[in-house]
C-alpha cells in the first residue's frame, strides 16, 4: 500500500451557473473566496472550507475532462509524490490538465479521485461553516471500498451504522361489552441504508449503501426529506451513474440559522429546519436545482 497517507485538498464542482453557487458560498455563507490555482496551474472560483476547499467549474470544463453532468466531479487529493502514489496504490491512472494524476474510478470503488502535490494552503472557517463534515459516496458494496480505504489504503474507520425507515401498525378490538384490546404488529421496514464513514483529513466520506434495493422512494418536494427518500436518491443515483461520489455536507453549529438564511435568500430548499439524521447529527438539504445542480446539505452535531 502507499507509504503515506493521501490528504484531501478540494473537491472540484461541476455547476450550471456556478457564479450564482459562488454568491451562496461566498455572500450568504461566508466562506473565504481564494481563487487559486489549487497547486496544479488551473484557475478556478475556490473556497475555503476547513483544511479543504470547494472548486468551481462549468461541467464542460476542460480541467474536468469535457464532463456534463453536474455534481461532485472529483476529489482532489494532495502527496508527496503523486506518480509513486498511485504506482503504489496499484490503481491505473492517466495524466490530466494541469498536471494532476487521475485513478481508474474502476479500481477505487468508483470515486474520482485526482492526486497533485502538496500546498501550503492554511485552514480557514468562518462562523456559519467549521469544515466539511462529510463527502457522501453512493456505494454498490461498502465492504469492498471498507477493504480499499481501510485496508488496504490505511485511511481510519470513524464508525458504522444502518439507518431504516419504519412502519408500525396497531390493530384495535372494540367491544360494547368487551372493551377495547389493542395489538401491536411487528415493525416492517419501508427503507433504509447501510453506512460507514471514513475519516479523510478533518472530515468523513460517507460511504452509503442500500439496506435493500427494493425500497425505493420518490422525493416530496416541499416536504421535509426523510430516511427512505434519503435511500431512494442513492437507489436512482446508481441505477443511472453506478457508485460514485454523491452529495457534500458541510458542518455549521447553528443549522437553522444557515437554513434560514437561505430561505431567506431566495433558495429552493427540501429541508427549511434540522432534522435527525447519522451520527446524532441535525441535517438539512437544499434542493440542488439552487446549487447548480450540487445536492447540498448542513450537519449540526457534537463530536465524540
Amino acid at each position: 500500500m502507499p507509504a503515506t497517507l493521501a490528504r484531501l485538498a478540494y473537491l472540484a464542482l461541476a455547476l450550471r451557473d456556478f457564479e450564482d453557487v459562488a454568491c451562496v458560498l461566498g455572500d450568504t455563507l461566508g466562506l473565504p473566496r481564494l481563487d487559486s490555482d489549487l497547486g496544479l496551474g488551473v484557475q478556478a472560483p475556490v473556497f475555503a472550507v476547513g483544511n479543504a476547499a470547494l472548486a468551481l467549474f462549468s461541467p464542460g470544463d476542460p480541467f474536468l475532462g469535457g464532463e456534463a453532468r453536474p455534481g461532485i466531479h472529483h476529489a482532489g487529493f494532495c502527496v508527496e509524490d503523486p506518480a509513486a502514489w498511485a504506482a503504489a496504490a496499484g490503481v491505473a491512472h492517466r495524466m490530466m490538465p494541469g498536471g494532476a494524476l487521475a485513478l481508474d474510478p474502476a479500481g477505487t470503488c468508483g470515486l474520482r479521485m485526482y492526486l497533485g502535490a502538496l500546498t501550503g494552503r492554511q485552514a480557514a472557517s468562518g462562523p456559519l461553516i467549521e469544515r466539511i463534515d462529510h463527502v457522501g459516496v453512493a456505494s454498490a458494496d461498502n465492504r469492498a471500498a471498507l477493504d480499499l480505504f481501510c485496508g488496504r489504503w490505511g485511511f481510519p474507520l470513524e464508525s458504522q451504522q444502518t439507518d431504516l425507515e419504519v412502519r408500525t401498525y396497531i390493530e384495535s378490538f372494540t367491544s360494547d361489552k368487551y372493551g377495547v384490546v389493542y395489538r401491536s404488529r411487528p415493525p416492517e421496514p419501508v427503507g433504509g441504508l447501510r453506512v460507514a464513514f471514513v475519516t479523510v483529513g478533518d472530515c468523513e466520506f460517507e460511504f452509503l449503501q442500500n439496506f435493500d434495493p427494493s425500497h425505493v422512494a420518490k422525493m416530496q418536494h416541499g416536504r421535509p426529506g426523510t430516511t427512505k427518500q434519503d435511500q431512494g436518491a442513492i437507489t436512482r443515483f446508481i441505477d443511472r451513474r453506478g457508485a460514485g461520489l454523491h452529495h457534500l455536507a458541510l458542518k455549521t453549529p447553528e443549522i437553522d440559522r444557515v437554513l434560514g438564511l437561505l430561505v431567506e435568500a431566495g433558495l429552493r430548499m427540501i429541508d427549511t429546519v434540522g432534522r435527525p439524521g447519522s451520527r446524532r447529527a441535525r441535517i438539512g438539504f437544499v434542493h440542488p436545482v439552487s446549487m447548480g445542480g450540487l445536492l447540498l446539505h448542513f450537519v449540526e452535531r457534537e463530536e465524540i
